[in-house]
């Protein structure tokens, strides 16, 4: 008899299970395949960011045919820039459904060192105050960072399929940076302040703080033809990116979808718990960085997200642990997360 009551309750919880696993997983929506290469670029033509060609789906350099952008010189079928030195191989990780994978790029220290000499002040232009936008704009918009920053770009339109699968790469490679600080101090006037990296330094250091990776995130969405905004908490001194989407799963019905960038998270998970216990619950300021495409209505991280929020608020009991478990192997999400 107690034989039989083990095996009916063996196979509820496989009842149970098999009907948490039809709610909670359903087919992953993967977006629609770009025809051409990954920027939309038709085969045979060249893209409109110089030197690239689209080959049989893939974008190639290809200088001879395309030419280069006016800051570049030509060498044979590539474009180069004069801060192109002090070579260094890195490797970007990153997931995609649970898969780990990595993409291997050269970056180059000429241009750190270039970047690092700017001035690190803005002038008020006719008497107008300079905003927190002016230098976000400016970290961002930086032509010879531009040039040095998209083969990474590139490599991603070259690795998905899908743009939407574009956006999660690009998300999941900055939210896979180390966190911290770059460990310089500048000082302006009597202050000293922590000095604040270029997106193209935090790619080259693989590593930064709130603000920089968000910065390197937006610019990489902004160059994958995204909608796209930083999120700025005053309150809790975060910030985080924000990109166009359905309207009903955006921040604050702002019309763009909030992006944690710290560490490994679920696109619209904007209810992250962070290190001290501390949430996000200012209304934030939100800077425009670019005009472009929106997520579509169909995306799974939407139902994703709003299943861990409430696993997150109700607590997780053994049966809900098997679900919960799936998402963090899913997005590689972690334990903590830095809001500074």
């Amino acid at each position: 008899m107690r034989k039989k009551v083990l095996i009916i309750i063996m196979l509820l919880v496989l009842v149970v299970v098999a009907l948490f696993s039809w709610n909670y997983f359903p087919e992953d929506y993967l977006g629609q395949p770009v025809e051409g290469c990954g920027d939309g670029t038709a085969i045979g033509e060249c893209s409109v960011n110089k030197p690239y060609f689209c080959e049989n789906g893939i974008l190639i350099d290809h200088a001879v045919v395309c030419g280069c952008p006016e800051i570049l010189t030509q060498n044979g079928e590539f474009c180069t820039s004069k801060y192109r030195t002090k070579p260094k191989e890195i490797n970007l990780e990153y997931i995609l459904r649970g898969e780990e994978a990595s993409v291997n790029l050269i970056v180059y220290g000429g241009l750190t060192d270039y970047l690092f000499s700017l001035p690190n002040t803005l002038s008020p232009v006719e008497g107008v105050q300079v905003s927190r936008a002016d230098f976000k704009l400016r970290n961002i918009n930086n032509e010879e960072q531009k040039e040095l920053l998209l083969p990474l770009v590139v490599a991603i339109q070259n690795l998905a399929e899908t743009k939407e699968d574009q956006v999660r790469i690009a998300v999941s490679i900055v939210q896979n940076l180390e966190f911290g600080w770059s460990g310089e101090i500048l000082k302006i006037g009597r202050s000293e302040i922590n000095y604040s990296r270029y997106p193209y330094e935090t790619l080259y250091d693989q590593q930064g703080v709130c603000g920089e990776k968000s910065e390197l995130l937006a610019f990489l969405l902004k160059e994958l033809n995204y909608g796209t905004v930083l999120f700025y908490h005053s309150e809790e001194n975060h910030e985080a990116v924000g990109i166009e989407c359905y309207g009903d799963y955006s921040l604050r019905n702002t019309a763009y979808c909030f992006i944690e960038t710290t560490g490994p998270a679920i696109i619209t998970d904007s209810k992250i718990i962070y290190v001290g216990g501390s949430q996000l619950l200012s209304e934030p300021e939100y800077i425009f960085i670019s005009n472009g495409e929106s997520l579509g209505a169909d995306m799974y991280e939407y139902k994703d997200a709003k299943k861990l929020i409430r696993l997150r608020k109700n607590g997780i009991n053994f049966l809900e642990r098997f679900f919960f478990d799936k998402l963090f192997e899913k997005y590689g999400l972690i334990n903590e997360y830095h809001s500074g």
